[in-house]
């Protein structure tokens, strides 16, 4: 038995790592769905009426069934029982009709159909949800919002399914060896999904569009079209599942083992996870920390268009072409691959590739400053998380000290909510300045994002039992769905309660809905988001004080010697 292991694919580094590529491909798909309308909020408030309220209810309903239907219980009951080539499949099938959903909602034949009809007279009012204000839909929101809202409801039983599973895959595949540094690095991966969204989308949704004067025509902008570019993804993510269904299940062929079979979940099994301290202190910080990043990233590319100042590029420059947002992607590639490929070398070349990431990161921010647009500014966003998060993952497997990262995470985010909430609007109309605050803010935002994954997710295997880590991976991710599904919703509201004059004209019809889009004052939402970082600060404290008291072994090194 012990020959067969030697020779089986979990013990080829390369067939190990091939594992990781196709889950982490997978996740990248569904990472840049998940954020496929994020940079185009303005456009849905002036082509299809989404105010922020809108808007909001509709970010937020992506975790609706999750939290309160509580399918990602069912989910990770699904996995210990079914495994993980099982659920990866069905998670990618629900991401996909939900996706569909999605795209169907923003189209012009939605617009003239009976659903649009049906939406618009229907679903303002639901008995209990409305009573408890949590219901996912109000009365006036527009039909598309509330249909696609539905779609993405579909869609986040599905990514969050995958979530776990690509989770417990990883643990599979690399416990006992580079777990960390493999959750940093799919992470790592599956996070340029949000850059890729940032610069594609509204790309797609401009494509073939013309300018009324200074002022984008916009009836020609078709943001279904960036929908239908996400909905092609999921697909690509459902085949690389599906590869992985194969490759997995020679693995276990390989190994002898049975996923799950030989001790089947219990409800029992739970009480070993609720009971545990350092489990709901991980879950807690988990929440707080997520919320204040993923509904942020919803509404950041409004946020910067609403604080900076940008004067759009003269029509026939290369600055205002296709052809650059290409350039910029590539350069981007350049940044991510090399800045990823100097964690695995030594000496000269490990500095060679660190140059290379640092020239191109600095050529990809002067591209997105010359292009003046705020989605290809905060498309910077993951890239020097890519850099660091395998750095951190590999310095959690060899030293610990995650339950500290969390506490340095905490303080990076709550550093930079501040920093958009008070300076940057102090360089409105500065045309560089403003612009390399951004930058900082979000490059430092996105390497404090990096400290969660390789910390606090390689983390669970050693606060649970290893039979329920996919029941313990759906709770932790159950328990941030709820701030998931809130957070976005409660931006929304606090942004359209802040700006009551933008509200006002926009009703009475003395602004437009392009106009209001880029007016709104943003400091009161990134207050309370900076409340939740502080928050997480200070239960990071009390984890490391439990940690210490009750050994969970938190602060200690994965990879044993």
């Amino acid at each position: 038995m012990s020959e067969q292991i030697k020779k089986s694919l979990r013990d080829s580094t390369g067939m190990r790592w091939t594992a990781l590529v196709l889950l982490a491909f997978a996740m990248f798909c569904s990472y840049i769905f998940m954020d496929i309308l994020s940079p185009i909020k303005d456009l849905m408030q002036s082509t299809r009426g989404w105010d922020s309220t809108a808007f909001g209810t509709y970010a937020g309903s992506e975790t609706f069934l999750n939290v309160f239907i509580f399918f990602l219980i069912f989910a990770g009951i699904i996995l210990d029982k079914m495994g993980v080539r099982f659920t990866a499949i069905l998670s990618g099938i629900v991401m996909l009709i939900g996706a569909t959903m999605n795209w169907y909602a923003v189209t012009d034949a939605f617009a003239s159909s009976g659903l649009n009809t049906w939406f618009t007279n229907n679903l303002n009012y639901i008995p209990g949800f409305d009573e408890l204000g949590i219901s996912p839909f109000f009365k006036g929101m527009p039909a598309s919002a509330k249909f696609a809202s539905v779609g993405f409801m579909v869609f986040g039983c599905g990514v969050e399914m995958a979530g776990i599973t690509v989770s417990r895959g990883i643990v599979k595949w690399f416990k006992g060896r580079e777990m960390a540094l493999a959750m940093g690095s799919e992470m790592a991966l599956a996070r340029l999904g949000v850059a890729t969204c940032m610069i594609f989308s509204p790309l797609i949704a401009k494509w073939g569009s013309d300018s009324v004067g200074d002022k984008l025509n916009l009836a020609t902008v078709h943001v279904d079209k960036s929908v239908a570019f996400g909905v092609i993804l999921l697909l690509i993510a459902l085949i690389m599942f599906i590869i992985y269904f194969f490759m997995d299940k020679k693995l276990d062929a390989q190994t002898g083992e049975a996923e799950e079979k030989d001790d089947p979940f219990r409800i029992s099994d739970l009480k070993g996870i609720l009971t545990s301290s350092g489990f709901w202190l991980v879950a807690l910080l988990c929440v707080l920390y997520y919320s204040a990043i993923f509904p942020f990233q919803k509404y950041a590319v409004n946020m910067l268009q609403c604080n900076l100042t940008f004067t759009a590029p003269d029509s026939g420059s290369f600055w205002a072409s296709n052809t650059v947002t290409f350039a910029q992607y590539g350069i981007m590639l350049v940044v991510a691959a090399s800045a990823f490929i100097s964690n695995f070398r030594k000496g000269i070349q490990k500095y060679t590739f660190l140059g290379i990431s640092i020239i191109a990161l600095i050529v990809f921010c002067y591209m997105g400053y010359m292009r003046q647009s705020a989605e290809t500014i905060f498309a910077v966003f993951p890239l020097l998380a890519v850099g660091i998060t395998p750095i951190l993952g590999k310095y959690v497997d060899t030293k610990g000290k995650a339950a500290s990262m969390l506490m340095i995470g905490s303080i990076l985010l709550i550093a930079c909510h501040l920093t958009f909430a008070f300076i940057l609007p102090m360089f409105k109309g500065s045309a560089i300045g403003g612009v390399m605050v951004a930058y900082i803010t979000i490059l430092v935002l996105g390497a404090s994002f990096s400290l969660v994954p390789a910390s606090l997710w390689p983390s669970v295997p050693k606060l649970v039992e290893n039979k329920v880590i996919g029941s313990a991976y759906a709770l932790i991710f159950w328990i941030q769905n709820i701030g998931l599904w809130l957070f976005p919703l409660l931006i929304g509201k606090v942004l359209d309660a802040s700006n009551p004059d933008i509200v006002k004209a926009v009703n009475d019809g003395t602004m437009s809905q392009a106009d209001a889009a880029v007016s709104y004052n943003y400091t009161n939402p990134l207050l309370m988001l900076a409340c939740l970082g502080v928050l997480a600060l200070l239960l990071g404290f009390y984890l490391k004080a439990v940690d210490k008291k009750k050994g969970y072994g938190l602060e200690l090194p994965n990879i044993k010697k």
